[in-house]
């Protein structure tokens, strides 16, 4: 693993060369420090070390193929060395004394082929030693084995030079020789996928068919202008039948296709098309695929500001989304290899492995592999920017994939950051969700606490479910609370519950601090609380109500102390009337009604709310006590006496009446003569002491009574005000024509007119109710009349089943020949017409009971 990360161009930093038996893909800066990028990068780096680092120190790489199983590493002394995955030399051949151009390996790896600057060709058995050995007169650049060598009996394979040349083996077992192109210079690059042999020179690139022995395309070069041996062109197939190619800075994408049947005429079964060609900003030294993305690896020359002069950069790693005319950048990597400052183009190449996306970045002096970032990676970029809420998430989606990384230690670590930054709330909160159900840890997050003085930060956030710390842990928070902050101490007794902790114990501290501070409302309560987990419910309640402190009342409900308030019932009024009654009303079967009205005898105000709320809900409860009452009313609430004595049926109308007389209570006086029966003297009270017309007009109304109407306007006839009010309100209980003759004449009343005028509405209105009425009574009786006069008309239906209602013998005669008179009522009774007395011809069963007579009639 690479503990640095790659930078992208915009960053100078460079790549620190590294000591000899060192791996590490590491990162340093050549002036300063400079900032990282915040985007996270796609690949991860590291140099490939081991027995590479011992060869690259004497000799210079000139090529490499990737297997999947090995990797083959050609050099400028003419080696060629078989490489393990990480590095160690497995086996090595000398090959030459000059530089190996180009290795080929079939899919299988069991075949390999080699060419060098020297002319010479070997494809060779890694296990038989078997196979083709030559040597040219010229050097020979490229060579690429048939995919299945090893399976197919021909054995093809195409060497470069200034001719492309395919050798296969006849059926004499001999090399048969074939020219598939010349005349365009050196050939500079080959790729062999399937059936497709591509290749590029000075000229363009071609691609040939060796099922159908065509050469089916052939891909102009663009850029001219650079020299086709400086600046190499580079191959790569994504799969059968899509060519990558790489040349200075122009990139196309190629996919073969199948040419319709119909327009075959001289041409090649198959056809090329360009899906995407776009210009780079620097120059192609190497490409592959990645998914539907691209690999770039670009040779990138810098120009000095001070004298103008291009030297050689750090070669960049790019993965880019191809479009059809253009591309969008994903990532960029500025590599830092050793002696990039001496390298040109045609120096790097890269190669990949296709069974896992492994990337090999090859220079002179250096290989660096670049790998895609998994699950770890990103999780310990993450952590590396602080980033440790989103590192957490992203531990929890893959926690089955991530091998160097855990849940808890990426937890810790966010503790960890959170405490140093001073953020002792987020830190303890975090607490919850990271350590979990582990104690152990969770204890030795509260001693770290303590010991920055920090454990009021994390009391909220401690377990108190099922699964719980040592007391002594809540303990030394609790005290730490109780030192410093009494609400903080209060809040968090009435948070916790109370068999996590030594209750006795705290209860000894907290009557401690009370000695010094006897009347502090926030200990006292905070005892009463202890006091209630302990089931001390008496000390409880005792600080409750010195307190007046509104959970007395919850307590006692809670825990059924009505036995212990018998005695402090007055103590409970005084703090909350209203609450206080509420509970008496509704523990009658705990605290008699008797024992109450004992208990605030000597407080009558309290006893009087008491008995008025005990009369509101039940007029009879309390019914002994009503004559106590009605002293209590007039003394504390007049406004209720009334409504007191109208609802009592149990009040004692004398005594009522004394006190009211004796406290001059007028409306109360009148009630009780009125319902004494001492109308006249109630009607006098309200005419004389009052002087209410009003009242004493509703009063007669309500009594109904005709003295009383003639005491009134007796009384009224020489007041000029009462025969107003008189005249404006008895026109529906008395005649008003008896009031005006008695009026004397020329007395002037105030609002004669509007009280005659309201005589006569009042008059005209009974009229038009009366009128209204006749019509509906009128209306209705036609269509009751109707209704009977239907029903009378309906047939009867007269059989063998009828029987006559006086002689109780069937109503028709046996003999069906004989002749007989019956007379059926619309009562629908039925008797024979000799059954009846011959005047008036009355329902004789109706008649008896007195139901009228049955004067309807039908005659059979």
């Amino acid at each position: 693993h690479v503990p640095g990360l790659p930078h992208s161009p915009a960053t100078s930093s460079t790549m620190a060369e590294v000591e000899q038996g060192t791996q590490n893909y590491d990162e340093s800066t050549d002036e300063s420090e400079e900032e990282e990028s915040e985007e996270e990068p796609k690949l991860k780096y590291e140099r490939l070390g081991n027995g590479v680092t011992e060869i690259l120190q004497k000799d210079a790489a000139s090529c490499m193929i990737v297997h999947d199983k090995f990797l083959a590493l050609g050099t400028h002394h003419g080696k060629v060395f078989l490489l393990d995955i990480q590095g160690d030399v497995t086996q090595h051949f000398d090959i030459s004394s000059v530089k190996v151009n180009q290795i080929s390996l079939d899919e299988s790896g069991e075949y390999i082929g080699i060419c060098s600057e020297d002319g010479k060709v070997q494809v060779v058995g890694l296990y038989t030693r078997e196979g083709f050995h030559e040597s040219f007169d010229c050097p020979i650049k490229i060579v690429a084995l048939h995919p299945q060598f090893s399976r197919s009996s021909s054995k093809q394979f195409v060497t470069g030079a200034n001719k492309l040349l395919l050798y296969e083996r006849n059926w004499l077992n001999r090399w048969k020789m074939t020219v598939i192109h010349e005349g365009e210079g050196t050939v500079t690059n080959v790729k062999w996928r399937g059936s497709l042999i591509a290749w590029s020179n000075g000229v363009g690139v071609k691609i040939y068919d060796v099922n159908s022995k065509q050469r089916i395309t052939n891909i102009a070069r663009d850029n001219t202008d650079f020299r086709p041996d400086m600046y190499l062109c580079s191959l790569c197939w994504k799969d059968n039948v899509t060519l990558i190619i790489g040349w200075a800075t122009s990139v196309k994408v190629c996919m073969v296709k199948e040419r319709d049947p119909a327009d075959l005429r001289d041409l090649p079964s198959r056809y090329v098309e360009i899906v995407s060609a776009f210009e780079s900003e620097f120059y192609i030294s190497g490409l592959a695929p990645l998914g539907e993305r691209l690999v770039l690896l670009m040779y990138v020359k810098e120009t000095l500001e001070q004298t103008d002069n291009e030297q050689c950069a750090r070669p960049r790693l790019d993965i880019i989304h191809h479009l059809p005319d253009s591309y969008e950048e994903i990532s960029s990597d500025a590599l830092s290899v050793r002696g990039f400052q001496e390298n040109e183009c045609r120096d790097y190449s890269l190669e990949h492995s296709n069974g896992e996306s492994l990337f090999y970045i090859i220079s002179p002096r250096d290989i660096v592999v670049a790998k895609e970032r998994d699950q770890d990676d990103h999780i310990e970029w993450l952590l590396e920017k602080k980033k440790y809420e989103e590192a957490m998430m992203a531990a929890e989606i893959s926690q089955k994939n991530i091998k160097r990384h855990n849940i808890l230690d990426i937890g810790r670590a966010y503790i960890n950051y959170l405490v140093d930054k001073g953020d002792y709330q987020g830190a303890a909160r975090k607490c919850q969700k990271i350590l979990g159900k582990n104690m152990d840890l969770w204890e030795n997050e509260v001693y770290r606490f303590k010991k920055i003085g920090q454990l009021k930060a994390i009391s909220r956030y401690l377990p108190r479910g099922d699964l719980r710390l040592r007391p002594a842990i809540y303990e030394m928070i609790l005290y730490e609370f109780l030192e410093s902050d009494y609400e903080g101490f209060a809040s968090l007794i009435r948070e916790w519950p109370g068999d996590i902790y030594n209750n006795m114990a705290v209860v000894r501290s907290v009557l401690d601090h009370l000695d010094g501070a006897p009347n502090n409302r926030t200990l006292l309560t905070t005892l009463a609380e202890l006091y209630t987990y302990d089931q001390r419910y008496d000390k409880a309640l005792e600080i409750y109500l010195k307190l007046r402190h509104k959970d007395v009342f919850q307590l006692i409900h809670k825990h059924n102390l009505f036995s212990s308030i018998k005695d402090k019932i007055v103590l409970l009024m005084e703090f909350d009337r209203e609450q206080a009654v509420n509970m008496l009303l509704d523990n009658e079967d705990k605290i008699s009604i008797d024992k109450v009205v004992e208990e605030l005898k000597d407080q009558p105000e309290l006893q009087h709310v008491y008995l008025h709320n005990l009369f509101k809900r039940d007029h009879h409860k309390g019914q002994r006590f009503h004559e106590q009452q009605i002293s209590l009313y007039a003394e504390y609430d007049r406004p209720s006496l009334l409504p007191f004595l109208r609802d009592s049926t149990h009040c004692p109308l004398e005594k009522a009446l004394e006190i009211c007389q004796q406290r001059n209570f007028v409306e109360e006086t009148v009630f009780l003569l009125s319902r004494m029966g001492n109308c006249r003297r109630a009607l006098q009270m309200i005419t004389e002491e009052l002087q209410d017309v009003d009242k004493a007009i509703e009063f007669a109304k309500e009594q109904d009574d005709a003295e009383l109407w003639e005491d009134l306007i007796s009384y009224s006839i020489d007041k000029p005000p009462f025969i107003t009010g008189l005249l404006n309100n008895i026109g529906t209980h008395v005649d008003p024509i008896l009031l005006i003759h008695r009026i004397k004449e020329g007395m002037e009343i105030p609002n004669l007119r509007d009280s005659l005028v309201k005589i006569l509405q009042d008059y005209n209105l009974q009229i038009l109710l009366r009128e209204g009425c006749k019509k509906i009574i009128v209306t209705d009786c036609l269509a009751l009349l109707k209704k009977m006069h239907k029903t009378q008309m309906r047939g009867v239906c007269v059989d063998e089943e009828n029987i006559c209602g006086s002689c109780h013998s069937p109503i028709l005669p046996a003999d069906a020949a004989k002749t007989f008179s019956a007379v059926v009522f619309h009562c629908r009774h039925i008797f024979h017409k000799d059954c009846l007395p011959s005047p008036g011809m009355f329902c004789n069963i109706c008649s008896a009971k007195k139901r009228g007579p049955a004067s309807g009639m039908s005659e059979v």
